[in-house]
């Protein structure tokens, strides 16, 4: 039997062959319509987790552990996966710190006993409020053969970052209290460092400590933070109520800062950063003291130390610092959106009490999470959507024991979509 076949038209075919080519288009744009995220693979997902939290490109091997714990939506084991790599402490921590501890923010500044004591935190899964009140310090291991911590130089930590050597492995866990000279009652974990007070006690009147603080931990400069219905009385007397001969300028712009800020600044008032100006005048040699009970100080007959008297004929009447006792006026007025806790009494003596205030504050959970979120996402929160999440891990932050690296963990998980 023979078969015969008909042959095509070719203007059928033609005809036959687009018909075919609209239907798949349709249906590929359907699908990019109805499942967006469907062109992103795990593995490149993956890649963008890695990346963005750590730093550096993955190797094959963490690409595929964390693809496989994609797979099975363990997303938060993902992240914490990624944060194995040595270089997500030497790198991405390194750099989200070293800002926060020189007043020029540079991210280039040399390791220090600031930016180690963070990691140290990190890694650890230390509760991060300790960051801002603990008796601790993290410091080089002894097998390391560094030299050893000085509280008048940074050459421990110099030699740490000038031999490459891995701050995941590096650092231990010690107190301020044993290398530092400062009685542990008077230690606030970075507050009290080397390095805070080589950059933000130098001589100036100690507020600096105060707005860095805020800047480095709650997210807000001073300006954002005026009120200028808070009573005046904390004011210090170096400050003119007539700058310039015109009283208005005190009223309208200086006392909505220095309300809120000298009764905070008052409990640095028994620290200093001392070295030698002349023969030192940047300050590398040097180290944080504090006026223990029993220290008096021959300028102020007390033991407030002599920079919170300076200047005290610009306005005699103003308020003359007698001891260390703070209060935050911030706790009344439009500053109470800095969310205080309501446990505490919003007032006491020294820089551990103070740090506690601060670390307590919804702002510096917040803060954290936001920081994290610009880092990992390479961006600042656009929408409803990014707003909403920064909110979520603000609470998951403060449900899990302030652990910063859960903080890594969910915001990369948002992100890694992008």
């Amino acid at each position: 039997m023979r078969v015969y076949f008909q042959p095509l038209n070719p203007v059928g075919l033609w005809q036959y062959c687009v018909q075919y080519i609209v239907i798949f288009s349709f249906i590929f744009i359907l699908l990019a319509i109805l499942l967006p995220k469907a062109s992103a693979s795990t593995l490149e997902q993956a890649k963008r987790l890695h990346d963005r939290i750590v730093g550096v490109p993955a190797s094959a091997q963490m690409l595929n552990d964390i693809s496989d714990l994609l797979d099975n939506n363990q997303v938060i084991a993902a992240g914490y996966k990624a944060m194995e790599s040595d270089h997500f402490y030497s790198t991405t921590l390194k750099l989200f710190a070293t800002p926060w501890t020189n007043k020029e923010q540079d991210v280039f500044y040399e390791l220090n006993d600031y930016t180690a004591t963070f990691i140290g935190i990190v890694r650890d899964d230390v509760d991060f409020r300790q960051i801002l009140q603990d008796d601790i310090l993290y410091i080089g291991k002894d097998e390391l053969n560094l030299p050893g911590y000085n509280r008048n130089n940074n050459n421990h930590y110099q030699a740490l970052e000038n031999q490459f050597i891995n701050l995941n492995t590096a650092l231990i866990r010690t107190t301020q209290s044993s290398l530092s000279g400062l009685p542990s009652t008077a230690t606030a974990g970075i507050l009290t460092s080397r390095a805070a007070a080589k950059a933000f006690f130098y001589l100036g009147t100690n507020r600096a400590m105060l707005r860095f603080t805020l800047m480095n931990h709650l997210c807000t400069d001073l300006e954002p933070l005026k009120d200028n219905t808070l009573p005046p009385d904390r004011i210090r007397q170096d400050v003119s109520r007539s700058p310039g001969g015109d009283s208005r300028l005190f009223i309208n712009n200086c006392s909505g800062c220095h309300t809120g800020m000298d009764p905070l600044a008052q409990a640095f008032a028994y620290y200093d950063y001392q070295f030698d100006v002349d023969a030192d005048p940047q300050a590398e040699n040097g180290a944080v003291t504090y006026n223990d009970s029993g220290t008096i100080n021959p300028t102020t007959g007390t033991r407030v130390i002599t920079k919170y008297h300076h200047n005290a004929t610009s306005f005699p009447l103003g308020f003359v610092t007698l001891d260390d006792q703070w209060q935050n006026y911030w706790r009344k007025g439009i500053n109470q959106k800095l969310g205080w806790d309501p446990q505490l009494s919003g007032q006491g003596s020294g820089m551990k009490s103070l740090g506690k205030e601060l670390a307590n504050s919804h702002a510096f959970a917040q803060c954290q999470v936001k920081k994290v979120f610009k880092n990992v996402c390479l961006r600042t929160a656009e929408n409803t959507a990014d707003l909403a999440q920064i909110a979520e891990t603000t609470a998951s932050f403060k449900q899990n024991s302030y652990q910063l690296k859960r903080v890594f963990a969910e915001v990369g998980a948002y992100c890694m979509g992008e």
